[in-house]
């Protein structure tokens, strides 16, 4: 299971924000505290020394406007008396000062030698002229505390400046006071916080808790496991959200076995179509391919998937992907190759939402290469035979219209005219029995009446039938084993077979030339081979000699009376047989047909 990482957990961002929430509260409340009660002592410290200032101007006022006697004290003592009475912890020093900056009068012991000195601060001759009282702060370069200086105008009732007041207050004690306060609230602000940091944890709890099982039970569902159920802590709305969630799981458990059900029986239909099928997302990508699709294709899945359907279809010359949308009738795909043809009859449908959108198209791959042949074979068998019929009546037709026309009373003419008329009525016949025997052939109708048959006598039977028979210097050479083997075989078919093939030997053998024959055992089975010296097959024909009506020469063979279907109904037989037949040539030095038929080795005793 993933684990979330410490500062990611949904209880710790809880207990961080609340803690956050409360500590701005408190240090908003705490800087407005002390910003007030700093404001507060500052403004009584201030209102007190202005007070006792006031006081201390109107007795200075009073003892610089007095007329004295010889008998009075002099103005420095008056004054210093006046001064000393005033002194406190909170004032450092009191001076008054005339209107000439001259110094008259000093509290502070230790400044009595400035008494009778010109006054340089600022702030004095500023509130001389002035007029006005002034204030200040500055610390205190020995001491290194905050005093707050003060400048109060002395004026006699006619406004005329005396002088002036010159106070220093210790204010450095409001500041110690606020220090104080400020870790008090401190203290409490800390004390406060760890309380809320408890608290904070305990919340939290109760509302992480089951987000944190929702989380658990969200990730096992993930992973397919629907049987966990979350905890119900209480009725408040995360409770209810807990049954939303328990509610959801059903469903969605419910939903995901009803979806993986259709998913197999789709991937089941896919996989056991012999269609192909592709579908596309909807910028034409294929993003789903079956087994037969990538056999018709001959391509891999890894190279198929998130490639445009037209690359893979190879129709990039021709269509766009917005053209397959459109494309009602299939379409025909040639994905032959030298060594085997490959036509694909392609259907393409959209696959289109409620609102119209499209998101994909489906195309469907139907080999249709057998059917092409089919029909391609069957157009060609038509073709061929209406030609082969053709041919014969045609000579008909002309020779008995010449008979019509009088021929028949020619002596001479007559009797060469109606050979001719009855050869190509018996080429027919022969055409059409050939095409009856197929016939039968390929409706499974053909009986074969087999027999075991010792095959070297069989053989060496129709060799010399055909050695004493035939017509042409022809010398035939045989070169078969002593030993005996039994097949079992239809006489009559099989005599048909090699018929043919000897016949076709000597058809097309040279004066002189030599037919030879051989047979051997080949792993269960014996295998004939019968080779002539003729004309040979060029190699592109030789493996469609074996197909109907196929000829390599054709104006020869129809006037050696061959109909085209004799190898052709030799290969059906002999594959009835169990056997195989094929052919090798080199053209102009003559053709070898072998075929092979499955034997038993005996010596022939319980045959006899």
């Amino acid at each position: 299971m993933h684990k979330v990482g410490f500062f990611k957990s949904i209880h710790v961002k809880f207990v961080l924000i609340y803690i956050l929430l409360i500590l701005l509260a408190m240090q908003i409340i705490g800087l407005y505290f002390a910003q007030q009660l700093e404001e507060t002592l500052s403004k009584n410290f201030k209102d007190s020394i202005e007070d006792r200032m006031n006081i201390v101007e109107f007795s200075v006022r009073e003892e610089m406007i007095k007329v004295r006697s010889e008998e009075d004290l002099t103005l420095e003592q008056s004054l210093y008396s006046v001064l000393y009475g005033f002194q406190s912890e909170d004032i450092d020093e009191i001076r008054v000062i005339d209107s000439s900056y001259r110094i008259l009068a000093s509290s502070a012991i230790e400044n009595q030698s400035l008494v009778g000195q010109r006054s340089t601060d600022e702030l004095v001759m500023q509130s001389i002229v002035g007029e006005t009282p002034l204030d200040r702060t500055k610390i205190n370069r020995q001491s290194e505390r905050r005093i707050w200086i003060r400048t109060l105008p002395i004026m006699t009732a006619g406004g005329e400046v005396l002088g002036t007041l010159y106070m220093e207050a210790d204010i450095e004690n409001v500041y110690e006071q606020m220090n104080e306060i400020n870790s008090i609230l401190a203290v409490g602000t800390a004390i406060s916080m760890a309380i809320t940091a408890i608290l904070g944890v305990l919340v939290a709890q109760t509302i992480s808790k089951p987000i944190s099982d929702m989380r658990r039970q969200a990730q096992a569902m993930a992973k397919g496991n629907f049987s966990r159920k979350v905890r119900v802590y209480g009725e408040d709305e995360i409770g209810q959200l807990a049954r939303a969630f328990n509610n959801l799981t059903n469903r969605l458990q419910e939903s995901q076995q009803s979806t993986e059900s259709e998913r197999r029986k789709l991937a089941s239909v896919l996989s056991n179509m012999t269609d192909g099928v592709l579908s596309t997302d909807r910028r034409g990508r294929v993003i789903l391919i079956n087994d037969p699709a990538l056999r018709l294709l001959n391509v891999s899945r890894e190279t198929v998937i998130n490639r445009p359907i037209t690359s893979v279809l190879n129709l990039e010359s021709e269509y766009t992907f917005e053209d397959l949308i459109h494309i009602k009738e299939a379409i025909t795909l040639d994905f032959s190759t030298y060594e085997e043809s490959t036509l694909l009859r392609t259907s393409f449908s959209v696959i289109q939402k409620e609102t119209g959108f499209v998101n994909g198209v489906i195309a469907v791959l139907h080999d249709n290469t057998e059917q092409e042949k089919i029909d391609m074979e069957r157009r060609e068998f038509v073709a061929n035979v209406s030609h082969e019929l053709r041919t014969p009546l045609t000579t008909m037709r002309s020779y008995l219209e010449a008979l019509a026309d009088g021929a028949w009373e020619d002596p001479d003419l007559a009797p060469n005219f109606l050979n001719v008329t009855q050869t190509e009525t018996e080429r027919m016949i022969r055409l059409v029995n050939d095409l009856l025997k197929l016939s039968k052939m390929d409706s499974n109708e053909t009986e074969l009446n087999k027999e075991m048959v010792e095959f070297n006598v069989f053989f060496n039977r129709i060799i010399d039938r055909f050695e004493m028979s035939k017509s042409q210097n022809v010398h035939f050479e045989r070169q078969l084993p002593k030993e005996q083997y039994f097949v079992e075989i239809d006489p009559d078919k099989l005599t048909q077979v090699i018929d043919n093939i000897i016949s076709n030997a000597l058809k097309y053998s040279p004066e002189g030339g030599k037919v030879r024959f051989d047979m051997m055992e080949q792993d269960g089975y014996i295998m004939i081979r019968i080779s002539d010296q003729g004309m040979g097959i060029p190699k592109e024909n030789i493996d469609k000699i074996f197909d109907r009506f196929y000829r390599v020469d054709r104006a020869r063979s129809r006037e050696m009376g061959g109909t085209g279907l004799g190898l052709a109904i030799s290969k059906e037989m002999i594959n009835a047989h169990g056997g195989v037949i094929w052919a090798e040539s080199q053209y102009g030095r003559g053709t070898t047909i072998y075929f092979t038929l499955p034997y038993e080795l005996d010596d022939g005793d319980e045959w006899e």
